[in-house]
């Protein structure tokens, strides 16, 4: 098991060396092994909270106290103490080689530009950022004093999470985005992403059919596998990214050599 994960992680390497434009999807599986915990499935948030009733933006504007209390300040508490972990550091380091473009996230965290991404597109917004309702200021979630609660801006405005809420649409900007780096990739990597979700789900498909090599990076096989993707390297996030990565390096320092 452990030289054929080897072998593949080889694959993956010399896959992302060789190719042009190289997007990644990322998902809650990311986040994860940084303390946040998904938001579905076991474990998740939904089984603490009904979404319709803390994360629906009729349910914010009509008690955003109650939101607050319940949800938001549980994830401004997450957001104070997550850091990225081997797997964003990773996607960090493949930008900086020039091989990875953009990362296209379904995660609100913020920790892939904390890691050092630059280019990317946050399909369900964030909650690393607030937003005044009345006067459109914006503050770091983690510098907002909750003490008062709902926390409001220094005009009397509420604040508000920059995130996607149930009832909202996703902004048609970053779905452009999302659609037009998919279709115009030569290699995706999607990452810790249960590829449920839509429409953040079909960006493979997009890609796929845009002529890209679809690799997956995720603990269990998904709907992707054996149909869109080509590769599916099974494990942890982090513990995968970390050696491919090293192996990118290497296979660089050897061209140089």
């Amino acid at each position: 098991m452990e030289d054929r994960q080897l072998n593949l992680i080889n694959k993956v390497a010399e896959s992302l060396v060789a190719a042009k434009h190289v997007v990644a999807l990322t998902g809650a599986g990311i986040s994860v092994e940084s303390g946040i915990p998904p938001f579905r499935g076991k474990g998740g948030l939904w089984e603490k909270f009904d979404p319709m009733e803390v994360a629906h933006i009729n349910s914010f504007m009509k008690n955003p106290e109650k939101v607050w209390r319940l949800l938001i300040s549980e994830m401004k508490d997450l957001l104070v103490s997550a850091k990225p972990n081997p797997a964003h550091l990773g996607l960090a380091r493949l930008e900086e080689l020039g091989i990875l473009k953009t990362v296209i996230t379904q995660n609100i965290d913020g920790l892939h530009q904390m890691a050092g991404n630059r280019d990317v597109v946050e399909f369900h917004g964030s909650f690393a950022w607030l937003q005044c309702l009345d006067c459109g200021c914006r503050e770091q979630t983690v510098d907002i004093d909750t003490s008062q609660m709902p926390p409001k801006c220094s005009c009397g405005g509420i604040y508000r999470p920059e995130c996607v809420f149930f009832g909202e649409m996703i902004p048609p900007k970053d779905l452009d985005r999302s659609q037009i780096a998919a279709s115009t990739c030569d290699l995706m990597l999607v990452v810790g992403c249960s590829a449920v979700v839509q429409p953040a789900a079909f960006m493979p498909v997009i890609a796929k059919q845009s002529g890209a090599t679809v690799i997956e990076i995720n603990p269990e096989p998904t709907p992707l596998t054996g149909t869109t993707s080509t590769l599916l390297v099974q494990g942890k996030a982090g513990k995968i990214m970390k050696k491919i990565t090293a192996q990118v390096e290497r296979i660089i320092a050897d061209k140089q050599n």
